[in-house]
């Protein structure tokens, strides 16, 4: 089954808020057939840890504007998680998204094709 309509929705709001940020590699996995807890991942890269702390703010702040919070974040130097339960979103530094390849470790599941391009402000 699918990961839910609902969960996509968000999946896109973080995604836009990723894009907002100039977040890179964008890739959602549907979990939904593998794991319990997490119908989706959402990975993004950044180029440093201040850029990867000002996406993780970016997508929190666009996912209460649709009010939803995160059961947890985690962080470390170069990478943060934000948990909303069926949406978990992984931002990490290219370095470290090289080391632990989340991507390739789930790449048996089917990737939600994302379709989203960032508008500017003056298309706003």
């Amino acid at each position: 089954m699918p990961a839910s309509k609902a969960v996509i929705a968000s999946t896109h709001v973080a995604a836009l808020a990723v894009l907002e940020k100039l977040g890179t590699d964008l890739v959602a996995i549907d979990l939904s057939d593998q794991l319990v807890l997490s119908e989706v991942f959402l990975i993004a890269t950044g180029q440093n840890s201040p850029q990867v702390s000002a996406i993780a703010d970016e997508v929190e702040r666009k996912m209460a504007q649709t009010g939803q919070k995160p059961i947890r974040r985690e962080n470390g130097a170069e990478w943060i998680l934000i948990d909303y339960s069926d949406l978990v979103v992984h931002i990490q530094s290219a370095d470290l998204r090289r080391y632990y390849m989340l991507d390739r470790l789930w790449n048996d599941c089917p990737s939600i094709p994302l379709n989203i391009l960032k508008t500017s402000a003056a298309d706003a």
